[in-house]
Parts: C-alpha cells; structure tokens; sequence
C-alpha cells in the first residue's frame, strides 16, 4: 500500500507541476474569422506548430478583417490577426477622423503576407461591369468583415454610388439573388470557394462580372479565374484579388513586461513559421503552398518583433508536449492497485 501511496503521489506532484507550468504560460491569442473560413483553417495550422514547440496559441473566430484589426491593437494577450491587406486603405479613407483609428493605423505592423483572395461579384447575366450596378440593389457583406470593406472600396472607387447597399452575409445573399431579391453581390475569398463550387447557379441568369476597370488594377492584383473553377463557369474571367496577411503590433520592449512578452511570441512565432513553412505547405490547408513570404503589399511595413525572430540566430526555447496518460497505461494502473490492494 506504501507503494502505491508513493507512486498515486508521484502522478499526483508531476501533475500539480504540468498544471502550474501551463498556468504561466503567457497568454496568445490570434483572431481568425467564421468557423467554416479559411481564416480559421490557417490560424489552426500556425497554432499546431506552436503546439509542437510547447506553446499555446488561442484560435479565436470573428466577424473578419476590421474586427482583427482593431482587435490586435486594442484586445489584451491578442498579438496576431489575419486580415485583408486594403483594410489599412479602408480604414485612412473612411476613418480620417478618428484619432483613435489612426493611432491603431499608426501602430499595426504586418507579420508575414499569406494568399491571394479573389474579388467575386456574382450578379444578373444583363449586369456587365460594376458600374452597371447604379441603381441595382447589392449586397457587400456584414460589417466588420473583410467582403464589407473591399466591396465598399470597389464602389467608391468606381464612384458608384446609387447602387443600394445591403449588408448581407454571403450564404444569404446568393439565395436572395438566386430568388431575385437583389441584383449581385461580392464575396472575397480564395478561389475555387465552397460557396459557389457547391452551389446550383444557372448560367444562363447569372455570372461572375469581370473586374477590369484601372482604379481597379491600380489598387488590387489582376487575377483569372480559369474556365471550369466553377461547374457552371464556362469562360475565363477576369477580376482582381486582394492580399490575405498575418498582422501583429510594434510592441516595444522598454515600455513594461506585457510588452516584452508579447514581443516574445511574435518573434518566435515568425521564426517557426519561416522554418516550419515546408511542413505547413505539406501537412497544412493548400493556401499556404502559395503564400510568398517576400510579397509584402504596399504601404504594410514589417514589425520589429517580426524580424527578431528572423534572424539566423534566434532559437526559440522549445519544450516537448506533456506526454498523455494511454488507455494501455491506464490498464496497468488499475491492474496495479488491485495487486497492491490484494497484498
């Protein structure tokens, strides 16, 4: 009975010790999107080769790219977010006059750029280009997220401003043109998306309009959809794509310990990222096999943090996964305090 005594107080230290290790491990959190994004996809797979080192990352869902943005500069133990690259864009232009907004602007830094996500307007056959959408009723996604602020950008920048605008969440805005509600709308996500590959879309009512204007291509990346990306698609269309980006914030290091640590998790981060892209490209969601480290989109600049942990000699500090108790194991425990119970 000493035996077992001694041995039930050996698990029952180590797991005491396990518990207060994990308990001071410092908080990180990265906000992602909705539960069936590709957001949350790549924000699982950064959390898993954290996992493998010891660390913990929290994968968080929200509503996309504004909400993360201001998450990461305003939410506490949230160091990373995953955003579009013309929200910086959006939010100079239609929050000029919010202190607080440009102080965010101001503050944000980019971690690494990810992957393409295409411009999807999806309208009536007798829509031909964006402009023909004055007096149309479109819809442009719920607020907060990244669809919202693109669509809104398309329009301003095509000065189309009598189109009404619905915010509507994408599933529901393509029943509604489908019933003939609305007349289009826009979904940005990296093409070939469920939504339309699963949908039943009569091609002879609607199509994917091209998007070719100049204050277009100057602003977003010309992109092709090939033939055939969708079953009812039938020629090549062009459009324009936006930059997905992992973004962080310019913690600085003197300023106090929350700081300090923060700093540390983007450094080690960027550092397993950049070492552990292979495996991420292998074992990850396919966006990741064309994600480019070195495009970085316009006006973004790259955290300090970010390149701590890019160069050649930072380690991150490692620790193995508290191994787990198998069924097997578990076997041999009961086997072992009946034995200890019989003598």
């Amino acid at each position: 009975m000493k035996l077992l005594k001694r041995f039930v107080s050996a698990l029952f230290m180590a797991s005491m010790a396990a518990t207060a290790s994990m308990a001071q491990e410092f908080e990180k959190n990265i906000l992602t999107g909705g539960p069936t994004g590709t957001y949350i996809k790549i924000g699982q797979d950064i959390a898993e080769i954290g996992a493998q080192c010891g660390l913990t990352l929290n994968v968080l869902e929200s509503a996309g790219s504004l909400e993360n943005f201001i998450g990461v500069r305003n939410k506490r133990n949230t160091q990373f977010g995953i955003v579009q690259s013309d929200v910086l864009e959006y939010l100079k232009t239609y929050e000029a006059n919010d202190p607080e907004v440009q102080e965010a602007v101001r503050g944000v830094r980019i971690m690494f750029p990810l992957y393409n996500e295409e411009v999807h307007l999806l309208a009536k056959k007798e829509i031909a280009s964006a402009r023909d959408l004055n007096g149309k009723k479109v819809a442009v996604g719920i607020e907060d997220s990244g669809t919202f602020l693109t669509a809104s950008l398309v329009l301003d920048l095509l000065r189309v401003n009598q189109a009404e605008r619905l915010t509507i969440k994408p599933g529901d805005a393509l029943n509604q043109l489908l019933a003939g509600d609305i007349d289009a709308f826009f979904y940005v996500s990296g093409a070939p998306t469920s939504l339309f590959a699963e949908a039943t879309i009569d091609p002879e009512k609607f199509h994917l309009v091209p998007l070719t204007e100049t204050p277009l291509t100057a602003t977003y990346t010309p992109a092709k959809l090939a033939p055939g990306t969708y079953p009812w698609q039938r020629e090549e269309v062009d459009l324009v794509a936006v930059k997905a980006v992992l973004m962080t914030f310019e913690y600085n290091t003197a300023r106090n310990r929350y700081h300090r640590q923060s700093c540390k998790a983007v450094s080690d981060f960027s550092n397993l990222i950049i070492t552990r892209l292979d495996d991420l490209r292998s074992k990850g969601h396919p966006k990741w096999n064309s994600v480019d480290l070195a495009d970085v989109p316009p006006n973004w600049q790259v955290g300090t943090c970010v390149k701590n942990g890019m160069a050649l000699d930072y380690e991150v500090e490692c620790t193995a996964p508290e191994p787990q108790i198998q069924s097997s194991d578990q076997e041999y425990l009961d086997l072992l305090k009946q034995r200890l119970r019989g003598n």
